[in-house]
């Protein structure tokens, strides 16, 4: 063990210390070790263990944690600090700009464990709410932690989709439109990016050549038409390179293997060598005589039965959605008034805005109390005077307690159009505990919509387990929507579970999770998830008009009686 690594350990003892709050004397102790180490001329290793005592900086305690380390090759002190840490908390030491003691308080006051959870909060405005995180900070970490997270590669949908253009504009001029086609992940519309894929319909040879620039990207592997770039943002881009059967590769390499392989025992006899010159690879299914399978609809084999039958329905467009449901505005930990939240989505044609701001018990978001949803309701009353025939709902995202019941009472939830139900605290539960807690929400009468069913953040929290079947059937039972919710950080429910909501009836509603008018944007990806799972609009609560939403919220209140 070298000066460095025992540095490294003493360091991150202090760090861990001033974390946990504990003897600051000591965590400073062990920091200034830290550094005195990393400047002794000699090895720690090559010094015999009496004189390491009397090097400067370095006492009785220190010394003999030294000699611990370099005896056993770890620190026990470490260790068991490690063991009652997150993870998370530990790798946001890798994020620059926030030390122990802001990750204290992220830890601590916000019940953040996690890099992800605490770049989402940057994205909720969460941090700019605490002592010593103004909006300048706030601003600072979420560009760190995203810089970070471009460094370790794998991507967010979103995040891909940012860079794809110039990618793919990239390509075309140095090998031609005709030659190059997206494939894999991107493709199929997946969550989350390990590589942007494409067909290249050249030799391995010309496209090395043609790579070179100015600052070529780095060249992982190179197999038989197959290269693997990285870029500097750490994106892989993987090439399927050759001059012959483009067709072929395109639909090969857009996948997924057991959605190929069915599909190639169904149908023998397809000359899979022929280039059609399509762009794309419609011609296989032409001549398998089925109807085209969209390639986000590849997931599920299946689909190839529907396609036989040409079943496959209409799937739902971004120019479907006909309102926003589940906002924030500056009511809450939103950036944007009301009013200009009603306007964004005017100019956008859209019919209506249900306003969803925080709930009491969400303190750290600046919750509505009872006092503040009757200020919030007269001002939509007059926004709605102004903005007709645009309307804005009366809504509020209701926390679900650890009980299960909502944090408002009877009298309060019914003086809103419609309630989102929602858990934001307390995610650590076991299965029986989430079902609990669900179940009991979503059996609450005043209940229209379940959020962001398992609190998850791609990448980041699994979010808490349930049974998503169950939750389904309840949500049936009781005439309650799910929601799709969009922020490409979410995208919960995941689209897998969504073909049996469909079959039991149960609505999806695609809900953009808005903190500002920017995050509009985000249903976006909340329509490309829906797709997945075969979604049409006439199963999609926000491709409901305006009448259709009054006429659907008035059924359903009299269905449960309120």
């Amino acid at each position: 063990m070298d000066n460095y690594q025992i540095a490294d350990s003493f360091s991150l003892l202090a760090k861990l210390m001033d974390i946990h709050g504990e003897n600051s004397f000591k965590a400073k102790t062990y920091a200034s070790a830290a550094f005195n180490i990393e400047k002794l001329p000699m090895q720690l290793s090559e010094t015999p263990h009496e004189k390491i005592f009397i090097i400067k900086g370095i006492g009785e305690s220190t010394g003999k944690k030294i000699i611990e380390l370099l005896q056993t090759g770890e620190l026990v002190a470490l260790k068991e600090i490690i063991e009652k840490t997150p993870p998370g908390i530990i790798e946001m030491l890798n994020i620059k700009g926030i030390g122990p003691k802001k990750i204290s308080v992220i830890w601590k006051e916000m019940e953040i464990e996690s890099i992800g959870e605490l770049l989402y909060a940057c994205q909720e405005n969460r941090l700019k709410l605490y002592k010593g995180f103004g909006e300048k900070t706030q601003l600072s970490i979420e560009e760190n932690i995203e810089f970070y997270f471009r460094n370790q590669g794998i991507f967010l949908y979103a995040q891909v989709e940012t860079v794809y253009p110039q990618i793919k504009n990239y390509l075309e001029n140095i090998f031609l439109t005709d030659a190059v086609r997206v494939t894999g992940a991107y493709r199929r519309q997946e969550l989350t990016i390990n590589e942007l894929e494409f067909v290249i319909n050249k030799t391995n040879a010309v496209v090395k050549q043609k790579m070179q620039s100015a600052h070529p990207p780095e060249l992982l592997e190179e197999n038989e038409n197959n290269l693997l770039y990285k870029l500097n943002n750490g994106l892989k881009l993987r090439f399927y390179t050759g001059d012959t059967n483009r067709d072929e590769r395109l639909f090969i390499t857009t996948g997924p293997k057991e959605f190929i392989n069915t599909f190639k025992k169904k149908f023998p006899a397809i000359d899979y060598k022929n280039n059609g010159g399509d762009t794309t690879d419609k011609v296989f299914f032409d001549e398998a005589g089925i109807q085209y399978i969209e390639p986000c609809l590849r997931e599920n084999v299946e689909v190839i039965e529907k396609a036989k039958t040409f079943s496959i329905p209409t799937l739902i467009q971004s120019k479907d959605i006909k309102g926003i449901i589940h906002c924030h505005s500056n009511w809450s930990d939103g950036s944007n008034t009301v009013e200009e939240m009603a306007k964004a989505a005017i100019d956008k044609g859209l019919e209506y805005l249900v306003m969803s701001d925080h709930s009491k018990t969400a303190f750290y978001a600046k919750g509505l109390s009872e006092e503040r949803i009757k200020e919030q309701h007269y001002y939509i009353d007059e926004l709605n005077a102004k903005l007709a025939p645009f309307k804005i709902f009366k809504s509020i995202e209701s926390d679900i307690l650890n009980d299960g019941s909502l944090d408002y009472s009877n009298s309060v939830l019914s003086t809103f159009d419609l309630i989102i139900a929602s858990v934001h605290s307390n995610l650590k539960m076991t299965e029986e505990k989430a079902m609990s807690r669900l179940l009991k929400a979503i059996e609450n009468p005043y209940t229209i919509i379940l959020g962001h069913m398992t609190g998850r953040l791609l990448l980041s929290r699994k979010g808490y387990p349930v049974d998503h079947k169950k939750i389904i059937d309840a949500c049936a039972a009781n005439h309650v929507v799910i929601e799709l919710n969009a922020h490409p950080s979410r995208l919960d429910i995941d689209w897998k579970y969504i073909d049996y909501a469909l079959q039991k009836n149960v609505l999806i509603s695609i809900d953009p999770d808005s903190h500002e008018v920017a995050g509009y944007a985000d249903i976006n990806y909340g329509v490309l998830a829906a797709q997945k799972a075969m979604v049409t609009k006439q199963n999609n609560l926000s491709s409901f008009s305006l009448k259709e939403l009054e006429d659907y919220l008035q059924k359903i209140k009299k269905l449960k009686g309120i």
